[in-house]
């Protein structure tokens, strides 16, 4: 285990399960403590916190909706009483909606940006005096559908490429004493996912294979220690978009 986050508290969106649960873990094993965020796995955000306990951290599992603005400035108000800071924000909560163009419906629409989009702004806001005390950091999630056009997922694509240009705003509303970056996920595959996925994206990504949980984790605990990078997008898909 590392250091790089050594008395430093971490907040992760949808840390119960999938990739949000690895990103928690790697914070933890670099020495943050953890927030775990969830919206109804509270088993499995249970779950992390022990895990992080494990590693000799502390953590604390905390509910919200983050379609709801009271509840996200409730989420951060409480994590701040119960670690005193907040070092790191990851935006990593999301959706993946498959609707046909002619199918999407209003709901449909809302459901992507809400959670996607909106989301993260409003996390964002209401972590940033916290963040800002300690020249903190933000890491959002976008995916590679926010440059490659999905037309079965036209919600999701404009949700996520709204996630790049927020990503850009913030870092010039939030600089210098907050860094704010984004990664773009795509061609990961993780337990669950129907098999025929992983051979698809082996095709498709020039580094034939597929990416992991844990490359993400390593991606997100690289934007969260480089002090010289704002405003950026780090594309981690072995070379699809290419």
């Amino acid at each position: 285990m590392g250091q790089a986050l050594a008395n430093r508290v971490a907040l992760v969106t949808g840390a119960g399960r999938r990739i949000g649960r690895a990103v928690a873990l790697r914070l933890a094993q670099e020495g943050a403590d953890v927030v775990v965020h969830y919206r109804s796995s509270e088993q499995e955000a249970r779950e992390v916190v022990g895990e992080v306990e494990k590693l000799g951290r502390r953590a604390v599992a905390i509910p919200a909706d983050l379609t709801q603005v009271a509840e996200i400035e409730s989420l951060m108000a409480r994590a701040g009483d119960h670690f005193g800071r907040l070092d790191v924000l990851v935006n990593n909560a999301a959706n993946f909606l498959q609707r046909d163009f002619g199918a999407t419906r209003e709901g449909d629409w809302n459901a992507s940006l809400d959670t996607n989009l909106k989301a993260p702004f409003f996390c964002s806001q209401a972590a940033a005096p916290l963040l800002k005390k300690n020249r903190g950091t933000i890491v959002n999630f976008a995916d590679i559908g926010a440059f490659l056009a999905w037309t079965g997922y036209i919600p999701h694509c404009v949700s996520k490429s709204g996630v790049v240009m927020l990503t850009k705003c913030l870092a010039k509303e939030l600089a210098p004493e907050v860094r704010v970056n984004a990664i773009a996920p795509g061609t990961i595959t993780m337990g669950g996912d129907p098999p025929e996925w992983e051979a698809d994206f082996i095709k498709r990504a020039p580094l034939g294979r597929v990416g992991t949980t844990e490359d993400v984790a390593d991606a997100v605990m690289y934007l969260a220690t480089a002090e010289f990078m704002t405003g950026q997008v780090l594309i981690l898909d072995g070379g699809r978009t290419l």
